[in-house]
Order: C-alpha cells, then sequence, then structure tokens
C-alpha cells in the first residue's frame, strides 16, 4: 500500500478527508482513511459526526477508517437466544445483581484493554487512547454499560454518544455472559430513549449472532448525519424498569435495597 493512498493529518484543526476516499475493499486495509493527528475530544467528536474512528497498535501512527459496509444493530433487532434470556431473567431476579451505567469508567476501559480474547494478540486500546476517551468521558459524551455481580464488576461495555446516536467501542467479560447482560441493558436503554442505530464498526460473528448486520456506508452516514442532529440524552442512569424494553419483567427490589 502506497503511502500517498490516505491523507495525513499534520495540523490540529486538519478537516478529514471524505469518506467515500477511504481505501476499497481491494486494497491491503480496507476503509482507511487517514493517519496522523490528535486524540482531542474536539476532533473525536467530528471523526465520529462523520462516521470516521480510530484503530492502530503500539508503534503505529493514529490511524483513521471508515469501512463500508458498515456493521451496525439496530435495538429493534437485537437477538436473545433461550439461554440469555434465561440469564437475563436470572441476573434481574437477584438483588445482588445490577446493571449501572458510568459508575466505573475508567476499569471498564482497562479491563476492555487487558482482557485476552480468542484469536487476538495484543490491543488496540493502547494507553493514548485510553487516556483520550477518558477525557472525553469528562466531557459526558462516552459512557460505561457495567454489570455488577455481588458487589464486582464482572463485564461492560464502553462507546461514544451523540445526539441520538450511540457507537460501540468495546465489551469485557470476566464471567459467562456477563458482556452480553451489559449489552442487552445498553438495547434496551436505547430503546427507552429512541436511539434507533448502535455502531459496531466491522463485522464480528459474535455481534452477527446478537442480530447485527452490515449495511452500506451511504445509508449508515445517512442516518448519522440525522440522528447527532437530535437532542441528546440528558439522564444516563439505567433503570431496572427499562428491562421491559426487552419483554423482561423485573421483581419487586429487594427490601433491603428500598
Amino acid at each position: 500500500m502506497s503511502a500517498l493512498s490516505i491523507a495525513w493529518l499534520e495540523d490540529r484543526e486538519d478537516d478529514f478527508p471524505p469518506v467515500e476516499s477511504a481505501l476499497d475493499r481491494r486494497s491491503e486495509a480496507p476503509g482507511l482513511l487517514a493517519a496522523g493527528g490528535d486524540l482531542r475530544p474536539s476532533r473525536l467528536r467530528r471523526a465520529y459526526a462523520h462516521g470516521i474512528f480510530p484503530w492502530y497498535s503500539l508503534g503505529q501512527p493514529i490511524l483513521w477508517w471508515s469501512p463500508d459496509p458498515r456493521m451496525v444493530l439496530y435495538p429493534a433487532e437485537f437477538r436473545i437466544s433461550r439461554s440469555l434470556r434465561k440469564t437475563l431473567q436470572r441476573f434481574i431476579a437477584r438483588p445482588d445483581c445490577a446493571v449501572r451505567v458510568d459508575t466505573a469508567f475508567d476499569q471498564v476501559v482497562a479491563a476492555c484493554a487487558t482482557t485476552p480474547r480468542h484469536g487476538q494478540e495484543g490491543t488496540w486500546i493502547v494507553p493514548e487512547m485510553m487516556q483520550a476517551y477518558r477525557a472525553w468521558h469528562r466531557l459526558g459524551e462516552v459512557h460505561s454499560f457495567e454489570t455488577w455481580i455481588d458487589g464486582q464488576l464482572c463485564g461492560g461495555l464502553y462507546g461514544v454518544a451523540i445526539g441520538r446516536m450511540f457507537f460501540g467501542e468495546s465489551m469485557f467479560s470476566r464471567q459467562t455472559d456477563a458482556s452480553k447482560i451489559a449489552l442487552a441493558a445498553l438495547v434496551a436503554f436505547c430503546r427507552h430513549h429512541g436511539i434507533d442505530m448502535i455502531d459496531c464498526q466491522q463485522r464480528t460473528a459474535h455481534l452477527a449472532s446478537l442480530g447485527a448486520r452490515e449495511i452500506p456506508r451511504r445509508l449508515f452516514t445517512r442516518h448519522l448525519h440525522e440522528a447527532t442532529g437530535l437532542p441528546p440524552v440528558e439522564d444516563w442512569t439505567y433503570h431496572r424498569s427499562m428491562w421491559t424494553e426487552l419483554g423482561l419483567v423485573p421483581s419487586p427490589p429487594h427490601p433491603s435495597l428500598v
């Protein structure tokens, strides 16, 4: 791949090239759009609002991507298997289990960066990336959904929220299905607040099994421009009643929690 095939961002205020200029499927790096620049929240926000995200490894420059097709999960299409439904029902019935939002953001990001993944060596969540998303989190546009069991953080995910669009970044699990519980809670939250699409960036078999699918980039960016212009969610609290969005009936809260 020629170094001249993509744009190099030098100035701190350099604009991104049009996403249509990203390398296509015939290249060695399909979806690669640009390199360089920085990870300040203002640049990251501009990137995400245009369907662009950073993804690179230690020793590489910052690489910016906009793949075509794009993997997305429509909350209305979230697929709950019979076994997952049983897991969710048991989880919400237990007084020592809870989904929380933004109570352990730094821990979630660190766990996503360090939890081993089958068939994957190393991580793209390099220290610079962790620092950047923590800074953006403090500005209120990056959130974590956390699975807590018996007082322990057992799984979770984090992602970016702009307007009524959620961009999933990474998940981790320390117990069976703990990350799926967090994702199910995110889906319920999105349904409740009128967020109609969750960006999953690139295809994985795991996400496909849960109902995610690929769509053309042009359809993704069209939805993106509409959704990011809508008023943002103000209250990022996960209420037990939101489980009803998935057809799950929360049991009454335990007396000790009232």
